[in-house]
């Protein structure tokens, strides 16, 4: 499975995000049917086509048990078998939503994601950061921009230029002149993070000299 903290780490030094991390939520083993009591099976992931990373899981009343093997580096392989307790809160439209308890000593947080080190435990046991949480005002900006591309289907990527950025069908011309002026406001936040991290920020057009 890997040792506590393996993943990508895209930043020296940067604190991990919940991205470096293999995960297992609640809600998902809950809508693919593995938390029902009884149940028997594997979670595994992949990469390049091969299996990278497997978990065996077993559903009983009100808790499952995971198994699996890990290593940190340089150390020998370790198998580990524990259990991980559940608990349930009433949805206001009824029903109920099934949580985790954190199985890491002396945490027992109710959490819907456990992550994966040496054993599978909450981010806050990991200190994991959430990948918003690492970003500067320019990363969040090109964020911001690239998801109202995503609502107007345009092609992902604020370089990319504006000849095919129509306005989708059915759409109202306010609410598009509204996306589109966001939209905008954000690239050139997200540029002008860009300049400043490479000592540019001078030969950017300013808004008032941007040509209209």
């Amino acid at each position: 499975m890997g040792g506590m903290g393996s993943g990508r780490h895209w930043h020296i030094g940067a604190r991990s995000t919940t991205e470096d991390y293999r995960a297992i939520d609640v809600r998902w083993l809950g809508r693919e049917g593995m938390m029902r009591p009884g149940y028997s099976g594997n979670i595994t992931w992949s990469r390049n086509g091969g299996v990278v990373a497997s978990v065996g899981i077993a559903s009983e009343p009100g808790r499952i048990v995971l198994d699996y093997r890990s290593r940190s580096v340089g150390e020998d392989w370790e198998s580990l078998r524990y259990s991980v307790h559940l608990d349930a809160t009433p949805c206001n439209i009824g029903g109920a939503r099934h949580w985790f308890l954190c199985p890491a000593q002396g945490c027992g947080r109710r959490v819907a994601v456990l992550y994966g080190g040496r054993i599978y435990a909450c981010r806050h046991c990991h200190q994991l950061a959430y990948p918003s949480q690492r970003e500067d005002a320019g990363e969040r900006a090109a964020r911001k921009a690239d998801r109202i591309r995503g609502q107007l289907g345009w092609k992902p990527g604020i370089l990319n230029g504006p000849e095919l950025c129509n306005k989708p069908k059915g759409m109202h011309w306010r609410t598009f002149e509204r996306l589109n002026h966001h939209h905008d406001r954000f690239v050139m936040q997200a540029l002008g993070g860009i300049a400043a991290k490479f000592g540019f920020a001078d030969r950017l057009p300013s808004a008032r000299n941007r040509p209209k």
